[in-house]
């Protein structure tokens, strides 16, 4: 039979090679550090950046309020429309409860804003 301090040596052995083997799967402090710099320097989305400043410009009266995806569009307190920019979805609105979900493939233009923001508002 194995004696008590064996089973204490063994033990031991395998919480340092557990330990061991979490700190080289660990992602290194330089990487985290080099991929926050590289997300900070580009911007979140350019297309919905320009997106809300024609929306700023041409429709006053309208509130715009950008999250990392989207934009809020909302007029007198209530939301009315959310623009997405998204390559991958279709072209086109749906519905994500009572606010209807517009989505572009790149920036829109005045008139095509117009269309749709005065269809939901």
């Amino acid at each position: 039979m194995i004696d008590g301090i064996w089973w204490l040596v063994i033990l031991i052995a395998v919480v340092i090679g557990l330990w061991l083997l979490a700190k080289m799967r660990a992602p290194k402090a330089t990487d985290n550090n080099r991929l926050k710099s590289q997300s900070a320097k580009t911007p979140l989305n350019d297309a919905l950046q320009k997106t809300s400043e024609l929306v700023k410009q041409h429709f006053p009266d309208h509130r715009v309020n950008r999250k990392a995806n989207h934009l809020l569009i909302s007029k007198q307190h209530k939301k009315i429309a959310m623009i997405t920019i998204d390559k991958k979805l279709a072209v086109g609105q749906r519905r994500l409860g009572d606010v209807p979900v517009i989505n572009y493939h790149r920036v829109p233009s005045r008139a095509q804003l117009t269309a749709h923001l005065q269809d939901v508002g």
